[in-house]
């Protein structure tokens, strides 16, 4: 398959050319920078040398890269995306966008959300969170790429939704990320003496991803949800660990909850079951597609605790990305994702 990635220099491009230097199936056509054209892409990453050695073009020769592509991965901030699915698309060309633009089925709450308006609503965009969305990503033309935090966080509490096991007015989630997350463009707040040492809540009540968990958790419950959805900032590099908290609906017992979960996911390979009582860790998944789950029942409280971490760059986005590029040219999904997690 020829691969173009838009947008290679941002965290989430670097991942994606680390783990396609281990895809058998893959050759990487076109790169692209606005900032660093004509730069050698291992001149901007130097663990590159010997692994990767493209020149990076301008996202302006979008044409030749459509003509030339299989498969373009979208590396881009929101609203920037667009425009050059457009294009795409147009060409016959597969689009992974890894951004936000095509991750809503409900375009007006994206607009509200992300304050752009959306220039290609009529876009046959799919979600691409696998474990959800197989059938429909297989023939999909557009995918779009699910968040971190979301990824997370929807996974924990599908299986919790989908089978109506909790109150739908009762969920939390406590979520946090590594500074990765914030991307690579220069910001104080993710200097390493505003970050090391310290830990901080931030944009609560107010985070782009929430209406991306609730669109798809009101999927899945066949009603609407509405969360509370709190995101910190932890001075690590990369990974993700989702905290999420429902009310039991009586009589629920741990039997129906470790049976919603085996039920959605026990075929999984990228998702590991820990089971009642487990403890996610985030170093357990570093470097990985994996998304470890683990829940736990508070009898005192009547609450169910779930509890999922992924890395952030990985499963949150360039490996699921990968995944979805393996489904939708049906070959195995875990074919360049076979990276154990990186430990200690």
């Amino acid at each position: 398959m020829k691969v173009s990635i838009i947008g290679a220099t941002g965290y989430t491009g670097e991942e994606l050319l680390r783990i396609l230097a281990a895809h058998p199936a893959v050759e990487i056509v076109y790169i692209t920078s606005e900032n660093q054209t004509g730069q050698n892409i291992n001149q901007v990453y130097p663990h590159f040398k010997h692994v990767h050695n493209k020149t990076l073009v301008s996202m302006s020769q979008i044409e030749e890269i459509a003509q030339a592509s299989d498969v373009v991965f979208l590396g881009l901030p929101h609203g920037h995306a667009m425009a050059a699915g457009k294009k795409l698309l147009a060409a016959g060309t597969k689009v992974i966008d890894l951004g936000a633009d095509y991750r809503f089925s409900d375009i007006e709450v994206y607009q509200k959300w992300y304050k752009v308006q959306h220039i290609h609503a009529d876009a046959p965009s799919v979600y691409g969170l696998p474990e959800l969305y197989r059938s429909k990503i297989k023939d999909a033309s557009i995918i779009g790429n699910p968040g971190c935090y979301t990824t997370a966080s929807i996974l924990a509490l599908a299986p919790l939704v989908k089978y109506q096991l909790i109150d739908l007015n009762s969920i939390v989630i406590d979520a946090k990320s590594g500074v990765s997350g914030a991307g690579r463009g220069l910001n104080l707040t993710n200097h390493f003496t505003e970050t090391f040492e310290n830990v901080r809540a931030y944009n609560i009540g107010g985070h782009r991803h929430t209406p991306e968990i609730e669109e798809q958790l009101t999927k899945q419950a066949g009603v609407e949800v509405v969360v509370t959805f709190t995101p910190h900032l932890i001075p690590m590099a990369r990974g993700i660990l989702s905290t999420c908290y429902g009310n039991l609906k009586p009589d629920v017992t741990a039997v129906d909850v470790n049976q919603a979960y085996e039920n959605m996911y026990g075929n999984e390979y990228f998702i590991r079951l820990l089971g009642l009582g487990g403890y996610p860790a985030t170093k357990n998944t570093r470097g990985s597609n994996f998304c470890d789950l683990g829940w736990h029942l508070d009898s005192r409280t009547g609450r169910v605790v779930a509890v999922a971490a992924i890395d952030n760059l990985v499963k949150g986005a360039a490996g699921q990305a990968v995944q979805n590029l393996n489904i939708i040219f049906g070959l195995d999904e875990k074919t360049g994702l076979g990276q154990v997690p990186l430990y200690p």
